[in-house]
């Protein structure tokens, strides 16, 4: 998914495995270096309490959210006009 061809490293895959029923959030070295596991578990947490009770689409928004949170903190925000180097869409495998 190209998450480590980013400029400074700091992609961030979410990977939900609806058959095993498994969020995982992979992130590059660059934004890992600076985000707690803890961080991360506790928006995996937030994910599947939604996921649990049918509420898909307010958990995946909620993660989202929460993981750009957390990219804000420690990542100086692009200059204007530049865009995201990874495609924001969901891809379905």
């Amino acid at each position: 998914m190209r998450v480590w061809d980013t400029e400074h490293n700091t992609g961030v895959l979410v990977y939900v495995q609806f058959a095993d029923r498994r969020i995982e959030i992979v992130a590059d070295r660059g934004i890992n270096a600076r985000v707690k596991q803890a961080d991360w578990d506790s928006v995996c947490a937030q994910i599947t309490r939604q996921f649990r009770t049918q509420r898909f689409k307010e958990g995946a928004l909620a993660g989202i959210a929460a993981i750009a949170a957390l990219i804000e903190q420690h990542v100086p925000p692009a200059p204007p006009g530049k865009r995201d180097e990874l495609p924001d869409r969901p891809k379905i495998l």
